[in-house]
């Protein structure tokens, strides 16, 4: 499929309103579809049911992140939107993670089973999906809970991935400088 549309190289954005395919909120929803993707590879390198439901859960999240950023707050649009109580759950999914696994005192190689090595570069475009959330609220109207959400949701990933290492009886390497 394709419309032509983004030939000259601009995009829509949710409603009539185009932008440069490089500005900063096409920068946020494409970095965003990444991790979805990326997600995606972790749940093709698995066999845990329960790690591939939360990963789901977390790509239907992502999706409604995606459109989000991709729409501007108050703009009267039907846009589902990343609130506060998504944010909560995400802490919660960290919480049942981290009760689960030893208490870390020092920084890890990112690393281990292959489901969990992606789980630690999915954590690092989280990261940047952040950055490029604030980088796009500087100069557009952004939801404020698009930021703390990513900022828990690469906590999430660290740990899911300890934890995805540890099932899969990976040690962490720990980082000595």
């Amino acid at each position: 499929m394709y419309t032509r549309r983004g030939d000259r190289g601009e995009t829509s954005l949710y409603g009539p309103r185009r932008v440069p395919k490089d500005s900063p909120l096409v920068e946020a929803y494409g970095t965003i579809d990444e991790l979805n993707s990326l997600l995606g590879v972790v749940i093709s390198q698995t066999k845990d049911k329960r790690l591939v439901a939360s990963l789901k859960g977390v790509q239907k999240m992502l999706f409604v992140a995606g459109a989000d950023a991709a729409s501007e707050p108050g703009s009267g649009s039907k846009v589902p939107r990343i609130t506060h109580s998504d944010t909560e759950k995400v802490e919660a999914m960290t919480d049942d993670l981290l009760a689960r696994l030893p208490s870390l005192k020092n920084f890890i190689l990112p690393g281990g089973s292959p489901a969990g090595a992606w789980l630690q570069l999915a954590r690092a475009v989280c990261r940047r999906a952040e950055r490029r959330i604030l980088t796009a609220s500087k100069s557009e109207k952004v939801n404020p809970e698009l930021l703390p959400f990513f900022n828990r949701l690469s906590s999430y990933l660290f740990n899911l991935s300890r934890l995805t290492n540890r099932k899969a009886r990976v040690r962490e390497e720990v980082w000595k400088g």
